[in-house]
């Protein structure tokens, strides 16, 4: 009789593993708020952190991933040394191209112009005004002079920094480029073959950064300091030691 309980027992209580089972989730947690973790509002005030804000500043000298830095100054002097030096380091294909078209309708057409006259919606309707076309011969834009603005801004533009990644003011450089050939009625450029797209993306993959061929005005002067020489280094007392050897 007691075999039969026993066995009846086990029976219920397998019964009662099984039926309690849940494929979608896990029937047993230990500490449970180890990986459940409390759900708090973005801008909520909390004692258990620091000044009661779950909202906090990254800590300092964190950059988002992928950043890289720029090696030309905001100001007037490393406008003109990017306009003259900085190149776009994207091959010029057709794909580039068309994506930076639809980056240019998305954050330029709107005071550019879809045609880069200058004469988009806002500049039509009065609220900015003086934007230049793109062959304006006083600004002679270049691809480095082009990225330069998009990066710091320039007068009333804004910088497009935030709202871009390098790639892809890259790729709007290339659009606003080809918007000035044909304001200037310039022949279109041909696109490069993918042989020499991958060649030119594998050398651009050995440099430092993505924005640009040139090094930064630092590190122009840096090279052009002369390196010390070894007998410069050498202390009186050296010097005289390495005489008395060589004789």
């Amino acid at each position: 009789m007691k075999r039969l309980f026993n066995i009846g027992l086990l029976l219920v209580s397998a019964s009662l593993a099984v039926g309690c089972f849940n494929e979608d989730d896990r029937n047993y947690q230990y500490f449970p708020n180890m990986y459940e973790s409390v759900g708090y509002e973005a801008y909520g005030s909390y004692e258990v952190f620091e000044n009661s804000q779950e909202a906090k500043l990254p800590v300092e000298g964190t950059v988002p991933r992928g950043w890289k830095p720029y090696g030309f100054e905001d100001s007037n002097e490393g406008y003109q040394n990017a306009k003259a030096s900085l190149t776009n380091p994207l091959p010029y294909t057709e794909d580039n191209v068309n994506e930076g078209k639809a980056l240019y309708t998305i954050y330029c057409a709107i005071c550019h112009g879809d045609k880069g006259d200058g004469k988009g919606t806002l500049a039509q309707r009065e609220k900015i005004l003086g934007i230049p076309a793109y062959n304006d011969a006083g600004r002679a834009i270049t691809e480095g002079s082009v990225y330069h603005v998009m990066f710091y801004g320039l007068n009333t533009m804004g910088s497009y920094a935030a709202q871009t990644s390098e790639e892809e003011r890259w790729k709007i450089d290339h659009y606003v480029m080809d918007l000035k050939r044909q304001l200037n009625g310039a022949p279109k450029r041909e696109f490069v073959s993918e042989e020499e797209a991958e060649m030119m993306m594998k050398e651009n993959a050995s440099d430092e950064s993505i924005s640009g061929t040139e090094m930064s005005e630092e590190d122009q002067n840096d090279e052009a300091q002369p390196e010390t020489t070894e007998q410069e280094d050498m202390t009186e007392g050296e010097q005289e030691n390495t005489e008395v050897n060589q004789k």
